[in-house]
C-alpha cells in the first residue's frame, strides 16, 4: 500500500508540473490575446516528462513510457529553437539527455523481465494496452505536428492543430485512465482539456481580429 502511495506521488508530481506549464502558458496567452509558446512551458515539460517516464516504469505501463520517449526530444528541440537550451546549467542538460538513455538501455539489457512486466501485465489486457498506446501516440503526435510547424516557421509555436490534436488524444487517454483506474492520468488530462479548449478560442479570436483589421 505504501509503495503504491509513493508511485502515485511521483505521478501526481509529474502531472502537477504538466499542469503548471499549462497554467503559465495560459496566463501569458491571455495577456497577449494569442496562444504563446514560452520557454518555461518547455522547461517544465522536460522535468514533468522525466517524472512521468519514471512513473510509467514503476507502474509497468508501456503506454505511458512510449508516449514520453517520443515527446521528450521535441521538448528539447523547442528550447533549441528558442535559443534557451544552452542557457540551462550543464548538469541539467546532461541529466535531461542521459536519464532516458540509461532507462531505455536498462530495459533493453533486461528485456525478458521488462517484456513480461510491460507487455504481459495481468492488470492491463492486451487490447487495453493497444488503446492506451494509440492514445499516447495521438497525444504525442501533437508535438510532432508542432515540431514540423515550428521548423517551417523557424520559431517555437503552438498552432491551432496542436490544441485540436491535444483534445482528441486527451479524450482517448481519459478513457484509458478510467479502465486502468489511474487517477494520475485522469486528473492530469481532465485539467488539460480546459486549457486546450481555451487556447483554441484564443487563436480563433486572434484570427477574427486580424481579419477585421484588414
Amino acid at each position: 500500500m505504501k509503495e503504491n502511495l509513493y508511485i502515485y506521488a511521483v505521478g501526481f508530481l509529474a502531472q502537477a508540473l504538466f499542469s503548471a506549464r499549462l497554467i503559465v502558458q495560459w496566463i501569458k496567452s491571455e495577456k497577449a490575446g494569442d496562444s504563446l509558446s514560452p520557454a518555461i512551458f518547455w522547461q517544465l515539460s522536460i522535468l514533468a516528462s522525466w517524472l512521468l517516464f519514471v512513473y510509467g516504469l514503476l507502474r509497468n505501463d508501456f503506454a505511458i513510457i512510449f508516449g514520453q520517449i517520443i515527446a521528450y526530444t521535441i521538448y528539447i528541440r523547442n528550447l533549441q529553437l528558442q535559443n534557451r537550451w544552452k542557457k540551462l546549467p550543464l548538469i541539467s542538460r546532461i541529466l535531461a539527455l542521459g536519464t532516458p538513455i540509461i532507462a531505455i538501455a536498462n530495459i533493453l539489457l533486461n528485456w525478458e523481465l521488462h517484456h513480461t512486466l510491460l507487455f504481459k501485465n495481468k492488470d492491463i489486457p492486451f487490447l487495453l494496452l493497444i488503446w492506451g498506446m494509440a492514445g499516447q501516440i495521438t497525444f504525442t503526435f501533437r508535438f510532432v505536428y508542432q515540431w514540423i510547424y515550428s521548423e517551417k516557421k523557424g520559431e517555437s509555436c503552438l498552432p491551432l492543430g496542436f490544441w485540436i490534436i491535444s483534445i482528441i488524444g486527451s479524450c482517448m487517454i481519459l478513457s484509458y485512465a478510467v479502465y486502468r483506474t489511474d487517477p494520475v492520468l485522469f486528473v492530469g488530462q481532465g485539467f488539460g482539456m480546459i486549457v486546450y479548449a481555451r487556447n483554441i478560442i484564443l487563436i480563433r479570436k486572434k484570427k477574427l481580429t486580424v481579419k477585421t483589421e484588414k
